[in-house]
């Protein structure tokens, strides 16, 4: 076997060093006299670029959120759930929709109109190439319909995944969470109480105290979407209701989708609720009760009155007649009559003075005849509701109600303006004028000329906008009456009163960031880095700094012993 050879090799360096070039010793001895050269760079700039990931990153966690929410109170408390997670995520919540990487919406299913601005702000956020995940009712009802076909889909028992979700989402995936939460075969009421939100106003806590109901109206998509009854300990809330004081809320609305319900299918009921709760209200605070169905107050009616009298608890309830037709209601399959109704009503109006009752219309259901209608015309006259939800009758796909004979839309659209008519045929609060009132300041009004506050009935009363009001009971003299509102002007030698609570939270400030959390939160931070192949946020971890030194070490010393071959190669050929 021919021995190998070096020639061809040295022959290709020595072609390189020329007659003028040192000698090796010669560049040997130079290096003594070598003064290094400091390499100037902008630390500064430096330092950023290593904090920050390049902009067409797709890492999660970094992204701008935009959330949409529609309809009820206890959507409302789901979308807060969702954007404290993310945001304590890392995830930046905005109000600039087209400033934002990915759209939150949270749907309603009650009508039509909430459907369709939903399905627009789908087709508009794939316009701009918006990554979405959808969430609320109408998916949770309806997950096949074919304008949510490839799209992530977020359940209503779900919404404590939602970094999960989002998380996917941003990195392409098309994710759907639409299971229910059970507890040894037990329905639950749903995600925890205790996770972190971001309250929309700080001021105010909403809590669901239970999902689902026990009806099956036959106009109704939501019992689709929150299925039936499931309530949350009394313990849970008592304790989410203890924190939110704790973080500077002044009121808390109790919502659900029918509170009177609350307990009975985990052995309670709603007044024993409502007594451990005003156990915890601090003086200046105040409870707001969400709506109940006449069938499960009636047998409370004794306490529900006594409850609605304790001065930490809003003199308000919000009862939903629909109709003041017997034949319409059994058609609703509402499980009561009007004469039931009116039994609530005039009960608490005798055991509650001055109670702010509300309630809700459907006009044009199936079947409701001119009779009908005229019916319901009287009872609104007759009660002089100060709060009504005219609401015109709009078919749910899949439910009963769909399939009955439709009222014309014109007769629909046509009584829906004569009740509107009725009602602002009268001024609920004109006989008010002239009173001194005490009043629990929350937020501002919409044209932001007023502070909005509530008396003890929980009617909205303006008042000037003083800084040093927010969030305190004020004395105010009313001076003017409209429709919806009266507007009080503060008694000049009455005190401001602060509630016995605490500092309230930042405006976008996340609340409920525990110890228990934050450790779940890094356990899927560390599950995350696992996964991943390669992250921005790993890359900047201790251990991957690590390991890439050593890889870099290692490439050094690669290259370092090649030239060392090569350098000697080259002595061994001048040197011979």
């Amino acid at each position: 076997m021919p021995s190998a050879s070096c020639d061809t090799l040295l022959d290709d360096i020595e072609d390189i060093v020329s007659q003028e070039d040192s000698k090796p010793q010669d560049r040997h001895f130079a290096r003594k006299h070598v003064v290094p050269k400091v390499r100037k760079r902008n630390t500064q700039k430096y330092l950023q670029e290593e904090n920050t990931p390049p902009s067409d990153s797709t890492i999660p966690g970094i992204q701008k959120i935009w959330i949409r929410t529609w309809g009820c109170s206890h959507n409302n408390s789901d979308g807060e759930y969702m954007a404290g997670q993310l945001a304590a995520y890392g995830y930046k919540i905005t109000d600039n929709a087209s400033d934002a990487d990915l759209w939150l919406l949270n749907s309603c299913t009650v009508k039509n109109p909430a459907e369709d601005h939903f399905r627009n702000s789908i087709k508009k956020a794939q316009e701009e190439n918006k990554k979405v995940v959808l969430a609320g009712c109408v998916p949770q009802a309806q997950p096949r319909q074919d304008y949510l076909k490839g799209l992530s889909i977020i359940g209503v028992q779900q919404i404590d995944r939602v970094v999960e979700v989002v998380e996917e989402t941003i990195k392409g995936h098309s994710v759907r969470l639409l299971g229910q939460k059970k507890d040894n075969g037990k329905r639950l009421g749903g995600a925890r109480l205790d996770l972190p939100k971001i309250r929309k106003n700080p001021l105010i806590e909403i809590i669901s105290i239970n999902t689902g109901c026990l009806n099956a109206c036959t106009y109704c998509k939501t019992k689709h979407a929150r299925g039936n009854l499931a309530s949350y300990p009394i313990d849970e809330l008592v304790d989410r209701a203890k924190q939110s004081f704790q973080e500077g809320v002044c009121e808390i609305w109790l919502t659900s989708e029918d509170t009177g319900a609350y307990g009975r299918d985990i052995g309670t009921d709603l007044p024993t609720l409502l007594w451990k709760l005003v156990e915890e209200i601090p003086e200046g605070a105040m409870l707001r009760l969400g709506m109940t169905n006449p069938p499960y107050i009636l047998e409370h009616l004794e306490e529900m009155a006594k409850i609605l009298t304790h001065p930490r608890v809003y003199a308000f309830l919000h009862i939903p007649v629909q109709s003041a037709s017997d034949s319409v209601l059994m058609e609703m399959k509402r499980e009561y009559c009007v004469a039931d109704f009116k039994r609530v009503v005039d009960f608490l109006k005798a055991k509650v003075p001055g109670i702010t009752i509300a309630t809700d219309i459907i006009c044009g259901f199936p079947g409701e005849t001119g009779q009908d209608f005229q019916e319901t015309v009287k009872l609104v006259e007759e009660y002089k509701f100060p709060s009504l939800f005219i609401n015109q009758f709009y078919p749910r796909p899949g439910t009963p109600a769909a399939k009955m004979e439709q009222v014309p839309a014109q007769v629909k659209k046509q009584r829906t303006k004569d009740l509107s008519r009725v009602f602002h045929s009268y001024n609920p609060y004109d006989h008010k004028i002239g009173e001194r009132q005490q009043v629990l300041v929350t937020e501002e009004s919409f044209d932001s000329k007023f502070y909005v506050a509530h008396n003890r009935f929980y009617e909205q009363v303006l008042v000037p906008k003083n800084p040093a009001f927010m969030g305190k009971m004020v004395e105010v003299d009313i001076y003017e009456s409209g429709k919806h509102f009266m507007k009080g002007q503060p008694v000049s030698d009455a005190t401001v009163y602060t509630p016995s609570i605490s500092k309230p939270l930042a405006k976008g400030e996340v609340s409920g960031l525990g110890e228990e959390f934050r450790n779940r939160l890094g356990n899927h931070l560390s599950r995350a880095a696992h996964t991943s192949t390669a992250t921005w946020r790993d890359s900047t971890s201790p251990r991957i700094l690590l390991q890439r030194l050593h890889q870099d070490c290692a490439v050094r010393l690669s290259v370092g012993l090649a030239l060392f071959a090569l350098l000697f190669a080259f002595f061994v050929k001048v040197y011979n």
